[in-house]
């Protein structure tokens, strides 16, 4: 799961570094993209929910935490 997790958000976030740590259908994840360049905290984490959306909606993810920020955070 926390392969398909990075790559879903590796393919929808060109040029980040993703680390996922899964357990049970909770997800650590952390992604370092210089896409969020800009975005407000909300829109990073929105950024990235919308890759696992589908995740979520099938109740593989229940509890989720993100750490979304550019190279230079």
């Amino acid at each position: 799961m926390k392969d398909v997790i990075a790559e879903r958000i590796a393919e929808s976030i060109p040029g980040s570094r993703v680390e996922v740590a899964v357990d049970g259908n909770r997800a650590v994840i952390t992604v370092i993209s210089d896409h969020f360049t800009g975005m407000s905290r909300v829109q990073k984490h929105q950024a990235v929910y919308g890759c696992i959306e589908s995740f979520i909606a099938d109740g593989s993810l229940h509890a989720v935490s993100i750490k979304a920020l550019t190279p230079t955070e």
